[in-house]
């Protein structure tokens, strides 16, 4: 029998007898005497629905949080762990022995074990619960990919790096128990390879040669000459790829049927081949999401799944024997009988879920009082105690970390509000910064902007700009030049070895010792210290520029670079930060479509600005009682060397930093022109009253405030006495976080001098933990949380539903602030309890690839999605704690009913488990949505 002879297209395979394939090798496509019921989907339909059960994932220069677990979010949560067991040996819940140490230490008691048990139909007692939880269901691996993924963690950092064993094993997998060659790592390492090249933003020196092609066509073109697999010693499997079917679906069918996969089992055979390259079919799924926001189409993630199908194919064909061919056999004769229906979810992980829920019980319990206890000091309404004028009026963004800042601040200054609200401050904008051309979204990835807003200098006439933008550009390119200079092929070593002593001996030192940034901040500008501090955001159309009427990018035109020539997109699925509004997926339609991006107009027309500042200060709940200074606090972070370090800027932002939103939110309520327009619609903003934007930086814990030269020279004194006060919180702040990086027991001054260190440190892996922790997220009147220490873990948004005619700020938080929070939570929970599928791994071993796609761990291997294990593990512990969030809602129970019945995404992550959901009354009583049987007071002790 000659290997090399076969043929794999459709034509031959029509030719074959039954049970036989082109080589005269058993088939495996009889199908079962009984099919299971009901009768599977037609295949494209099934192609389609394992492609949607990817969730995307976001590239580094706007890494948003996102939920690993959004395309099963129509199962519930327990359904949802036994599908990522049975598909992909992945883990959806923690260790018995991470939940018993919970137990030991009190957190977890008797009665919540008990409730626990009852809120999921179990029979079983605490004590029994207890003793379950003594032994783990999956014992601790010593595997290398242990080792390597937590160095210093504990056993349990190594139990959940080890595998579960998938029920649905692809042919790979089964042809590594037979054959001493790692087949599975291959596939994955080659199609790796080629993703990264085939999408890469800028990060190659040399061109991709497929300019034009889709992925499966071009990757067509790169396995008919890659030369890998003849080192695998199966030289003839490149012919056999110019006899794969020209079209990727054709090329699916032909492959699910050719490896005799039955048709009850194709749906989870193919979930199973995208979860194998699970970061680029994430990546695949982004183009698809963002293509659906605008009732597009894309089929990338189909060609993806396509070509990992037909390298199966390609594998079987080659290495088919007779022991593999039996053993395959086996495995599709398991699959056809279909999942066991009789227990949804097995014994192990019914146990599990039951020690998870007990876990969330103890700590709604300790909330609950805690919000109990607020309520009675404060007043559960949310009255202020004094309708005295606040000494200052800051608000804040929704982020936990901004919790902590919030206390500090009005510990210092008492006769303070604060407020919460999402970091984009209602402001829809994509931003284009100064310079720049392509512009980047500022909004949560659910939303879509509606304005394209350019920076500019201020108080700058047309030479002067257009001398700034010159300067600039010149700047940027000459710094581009000297970088390409040094990575050149044929330019590194020479110059390295000619004067690397001379040129980069000061530098090695002055960043290890931490005396300056080892690269500039992300928003630094190649101008002088002077001119760079007029340059911001404009609400109106600048006259200078690319953002210029003159300048304006037309659709169908080349893109103006930042050193001034013009250059065409990468390829067809470069992204557009600013997406256009349409049908969210997985979610429900906009309600009415903007601009496409590429057709706004710079600037917020002045027809539309009451409207829009009317909306933001409606939906902060602040239409009376202004202060002199009102701050619009937005964050981000000043991390080096952290290829994810816009996961720790602001996700309502789009993973951008908060300034721009702040700066154009405090401009729009500062126009004289809008305050009048406001004022007729019942909303006086004294004249005394002015708004500044502020940024958090999260790293460091200090604000800076923005645009304060445009002040009367009367606010000198009070401008000076903020200043003070923020620079006291901050160290509060810093005070409070010390414990966690391992500084409590050293003075103030080292505690600061530490934290600055480590956001310019190169070397360090935990300049901060971000929102490790997430747990809650609340949205009531401020006094019913003010001074209770919430510990850095809830989303804290204010809200007074006795101004919201018609619940329309509330349906805004239940499906915006509220769902993101949500995503946040579950990205840190699926990090957490299975870092190998769902988080990124070492960060010490990350390399950037694509430009800004995202990293692999070392140089090859999956793209890898998620949280890296320092952001979650100190090396002794587990930081976060990975539970579903608690949302709670002071809010009457109709509108809250109404909201959830209205919106499908709400909807399917309440009733199936993917958040709790809890309903605060006046009086400070609290109640319970539980799925599918209602609402349920909880008792107050």
């Amino acid at each position: 029998m000659n290997m090399q002879d076969n043929r794999i297209d459709d034509q031959t395979l029509e030719r074959q007898p039954v049970g036989t394939n082109a080589d005269g090798i058993p088939s495996l496509s009889t199908a079962p005497a009984n099919p299971p019921e009901p009768t599977p989907a037609p295949l494209p339909e099934q192609i389609d629905a394992a492609c949607n059960r990817i969730a995307p994932v976001w590239p580094l220069d706007r890494f948003v949080a996102v939920n690993p677990f959004h395309g099963l979010r129509d199962q519930r949560f327990e359904q949802a762990a036994e599908t990522m067991r049975r598909i992909a040996g992945a883990r959806m819940y923690m260790p018995r022995s991470y939940y018993r140490e919970q137990i030991e230490a009190g957190r977890i008691t008797d009665a919540d074990l008990d409730a626990a048990a009852a809120r999921c139909g179990s029979d079983l007692s605490a004590a029994e619960l207890r003793q379950a939880a003594a032994v783990d269901a999956t014992p601790p691996s010593a595997s290398p990919a242990a080792t390597q993924a937590a160095p210093q963690a504990a056993s349990q950092s190594a139990t959940l790096s080890a595998p579960l064993s998938a029920q649905v094993p692809l042919l790979t997998s089964v042809l590594d128990e037979l054959d001493a060659d790692d087949w599975s790592s291959f596939v994955v390492e080659r199609i790796s390879h080629h993703c990264a090249a085939y999408f890469d933003m800028g990060q190659a020196t040399w061109k991709r040669p497929w300019q034009g092609m889709s992925l499966y066509e071009s990757w067509r073109r790169f396995a008919a000459m890659d030369y890998s697999t003849t080192m695998m010693g199966q030289g003839g499997m490149r012919a056999r790829v110019k006899a794969l079917p020209e079209s990727p679906r054709d090329c699916i069918e032909s492959a699910i049927r050719r490896l005799g996969i039955p048709a009850g089992a194709a749906l989870d055979y193919m979930h199973a081949a995208l979860m194998d390259i699970g970061g680029w079919a994430a990546w695949t799924r982004l183009l698809r999401w963002e293509q659906e926001l605008t009732g597009g189409e894309d089929e990338t993630i189909v060609e993806l799944l396509a070509i990992r199908l037909a390298w199966d194919v390609l594998v079987y064909e080659h290495k088919a024997s007779p022991e593999l061919s039996k053993r395959w056999r086996e495995v599709c004769k398991r699959l056809s009988r279909g999942k066991p229906a009789a227990k949804p979810t097995p014994e192990p992980q019914h146990i599990e879920h039951i020690l998870l829920t007990a876990f969330e019980l103890s700590y709604q319990r300790q909330l609950m009082a805690d919000l109990r206890n607020g309520a009675d000091t404060n007043g559960a309404n949310g009255e202020r105690p004094s309708t005295q004028r606040p000494v200052i009026q800051a608000a804040f963004c929704i982020d936990v970390r901004s919790e902590v800042m919030r206390r500090a601040f009005e510990t210092i200054c008492p006769k303070a509000q604060t407020l919460g609200f999402a970091g984009f401050f209602g402001v829809p904008i994509e931003h284009v910064p100064f310079g720049a051309v392509e512009p980047r979204s500022h909004m949560p990835v659910l939303l879509t902007p509606t304005y394209r807003v350019c920076s500019e200098v201020h108080d700058a006439d047309r030479d002067e700009a257009e001398q700034a933008l010159e300067t600039q550009r010149r700047r940027t390119g000459i710094s581009k030049s000297w970088k390409a200079f040094k990575m050149g092929a044929s330019s590194c070593f020479s110059f390295v070895e000619a004067a690397g002593l001379l040129l980069y001996a000061p530098k090695i030192i002055a960043d290890s010792f931490g005396w300056g940034r080892p690269v500039a901040a992300p928003d630094d500008l190649h101008l002088d210290a002077p001119q760079q501090q007029r340059v911001g955001p404009s609400l109106d159309v600048p006259n200078h520029g690319a953002c210029s009427r003159e300048g304006l990018v037309t659709p169908g035109s080349s893109y103006g670079s930042a050193d001034g020539s013009a250059h065409e997109p990468v390829h067809q699925h470069q992204h557009d930060h600013g997406q256009a509004q349409g049908a969210i997926p997985g979610g429900e339609q906009a309600e009415s479509p903007a601009q496409a991006p590429s057709a706004r107009t710079p600037g917020i027309p002045e027809a539309e600005r009451v409207d829009l500042a009317e909306g933001i200060l409606r939906a902060m709940s602040m239409t009376d009682n202004f202060a002199r200074l009102v701050l619009l606090v937005g964050h981000g972070s000043t991390v080096v060397n952290n290829p994810h370090a816009t996961g720790l800027d602001c996700g309502a932002c789009g993973g951008m930093t908060g300034e721009a939103s702040a700066r154009v939110g405090a401009a729009l309520l500062n126009d004289p022109k809008v305050r009048r327009g406001v004022a007729e619609r019942g909303i006086r903003i004294p004249d005394d009253t002015w708004f500044i934007g502020a940024q958090h930086d999260t790293c460091v814990d200090e604000i800076r405030l923005y645009d304060t030269a445009v002040l009367p020279g009367e606010y000198a004194e009070e401008l000076a006495q903020l200043r003070s006060w923020l620079q006291q919180a901050g160290e509060l702040t810093r005070l409070s976080r010390a414990a966690l990086l391992g500084l409590e027991h050293r003075s103030r001054q080292a505690i600061t001098a530490n934290i600055r260190h480590r956001s310019r440190d190169w070397s360090q892996v935990r300049p901060e933990w971000g929102l490790a922790g997430c747990a809650a997220f609340i949205a009531a009147p401020r006094e019913r949380t003010r001074g209770l220490d919430l510990g850095g873990r809830t989303f804290l948004h204010d809200y007074d539903w006795t101004g919201d005619t018609g619940f329309g700020v509330l349906e805004l938080i239940m499906t915006a602030p509220m769902v993101v929070a949500a995503w946040i939570n579950l990205q840190y929970y699926g990090s957490t309890t299975d870092n190998r599928r769902f988080g990124s791994g070492n960060k010490v071993l990350h390399n950037v690839v694509g430009g800004a796609i995202g990293v692999l761990e070392g140089n090859a291997g999956d793209l890898r999605v998620g949280l890296p294990m320092q952001s979650l593990h100190d090396g002794k512990r587990w930081v976060h704690e990975p539970m579903r969030l608690s949302v709670y809602l002071q809010a009457p129970q109709a509108p809250i009913d109404d909201i959830i019945a209205k919106h499908q995404l709400v909807q399917e992550m309440l009733d199936n488990g993917w958040m709790h959901l809890f309903r605060m009354d006046d009086e400070g009583g609290i109640q319970q949505r539980i799925p599918h049987e209602g609402w349920q007071a909880v008792p107050s002790h």
